[in-house]
């Protein structure tokens, strides 16, 4: 990819190239490789692909599904002012960028475009919360950075109120 190219990203379809994408992990490039086209088909997921505006090479994606959440695992603070039924959140099931372009906000851009796309779905639907599932400690850091807090039973799954984002 060259410096200078500005970035895109789109809905994933049949134009991008997904064939070399690697992230280092495994179960996310195997997702994105073989599984991603089938959840967009079957509407379990919508797929977001990041690519340089001059190619359609894929750098990075994501993916977004709706999600309830038990009112038990939230903080007691937030959980009191909310109805007792489950909560309704989008959740960011899967988010990764392509080793060769690591360090150049990538990460941080898709982010932020799943926050823009909740945020337009929340004026139309009732969406109280993003949820993420981070990978490891480093994951769990990148989305604790942005504001993301451990549900109270899970530690790796993180949410964050929508009325918290800014965008």
């Amino acid at each position: 990819m060259n410096p200078d190219d500005a970035l895109v990203i789109e809905p994933l379809g049949r134009q991008h190239d997904r064939a070399a994408f690697s992230c280092g992990v495994r179960e996310l490039d195997h997702y994105f490789k073989r599984q991603a086209g089938q959840d967009i088909r079957r509407r379990t997921a919508r797929v977001f692909v990041c690519t340089a505006e001059s190619s359609n090479v894929a750098v990075g994606f994501y993916a977004l599904s709706a999600l309830s959440l038990d009112l038990g695992s939230l903080p007691e603070r937030l959980a009191r002012k909310l109805p007792r039924h489950p909560v309704p959140a989008a959740l960011i099931g899967r988010l990764a960028v392509d080793r060769s372009v690591r360090g150049l906000g990538i990460g941080r851009m898709l982010l932020t475009d799943a926050f823009k796309r909740t945020v337009c779905a929340g004026e139309q639907i009732a969406v109280y919360a993003m949820v993420v599932d981070a990978k490891d400690r480093n994951a769990r850091q990148f989305y604790e950075a942005f504001g993301f807090n451990s549900l109270r039973d899970q530690p790796m799954r993180l949410f964050l109120p929508l009325e918290s984002i800014i965008v």
